[in-house]
């Protein structure tokens, strides 16, 4: 059976746009996910970020990949329904762990979030990939923006370093130029949400997030799943996460000893 969060609309409009909001898909996990993002903001890892551009006010941080060492993390990973959720809304009969993210927009933060794709930073390819970003405060105007169905274009979106401006990797000709969707007229779909809402979506779909200028804090924790089809593939340069020493080989499904598989239906 479905899990109760999922309809089968939900699931069309997944594949279709690419994206969907679930309601309350962590609204029993919020505490224990404010716990998790202090423990990771007091404690960073390796690949933490505080995404200072010369000219922008606030803070905005950033990190990824720890949910191995921070259990309030562990805990929602394994125990919430988003993995049952994940594996539904790709019609995948498993959901493999990739990667955690948490992103904390403090009041009076300037940085946008750039227009991006997640899919052409990550070493792997499949159609069944989700992620999950679900903020633990109100949002309203720092909201995620989303062009739906840009997960079937073509050309994937060129990936860029965020502070920096400049292209990941070398080939550029081998992707599209960064759109800018509210000047070139795309349609842009984003949700209000509370704590505990969640917004899946594709690897490939285009997003960004406005700076957050509000009074309160923006706190954000990023869910990473691969479902059946999703194989490594070799990219041009360093990936993001780099996820160094992991011996795979183009074709192969991501090592489970690593990437572990969390739900099987």
């Amino acid at each position: 059976m479905p899990h109760p969060l999922v309809t089968e609309e939900m699931i069309e409009t997944y594949q279709t746009d690419g994206v969907v909001v679930v309601r309350g898909l962590f609204a029993d996990w919020v505490a224990q996910l404010r716990a998790g993002i202090e423990r990771n903001m007091a404690e960073p890892g390796p690949f933490a970020s505080e995404n200072h551009k010369e000219g922008e006010t606030g803070r905005f941080f950033d990190d990824y990949c720890n949910w191995q060492r921070i259990p309030e993390f562990q805990d929602v990973i394994h125990n919430s329904p988003a993995a049952q959720v994940g594996a539904e809304l790709m019609r995948s009969r498993s959901a493999q762990m990739f990667h955690d993210h948490v992103l904390v927009k403090e009041p009076g933060t300037s940085m946008a979030t750039p227009w991006h794709s997640d899919g052409p930073y990550y070493f792997v390819e499949g159609q069944q990939t989700i992620s999950f970003w679900a903020p633990l405060d109100p949002v309203r105007e720092a909201t995620l923006r989303m062009v739906p169905g840009s997960h079937r274009w073509e050309k994937p979106v060129l990936p860029m370093r965020w502070v920096q401006d400049e292209a990941y990797f070398p080939n550029v000709d081998d992707y599209m130029p960064v759109p800018d969707p509210d000047a070139q007229g795309m349609p842009v779909v984003e949700f209000e949400m509370e704590p505990g809402d969640a917004v899946a979506f594709n690897y490939h779909v285009l997003h960004g997030s406005r700076g957050n200028t509000s009074a309160s804090r923006r706190r954000a924790f990023s869910l990473r799943l691969v479902g059946d089809d999703a194989r490594y593939v070799a990219r041009p340069g360093r990936t993001s996460p780099p996820f160094p020493g992991h011996d795979m080989q183009p074709g192969q499904r991501l090592r489970e000893d690593w990437f572990p598989v969390i739900w099987q239906g």
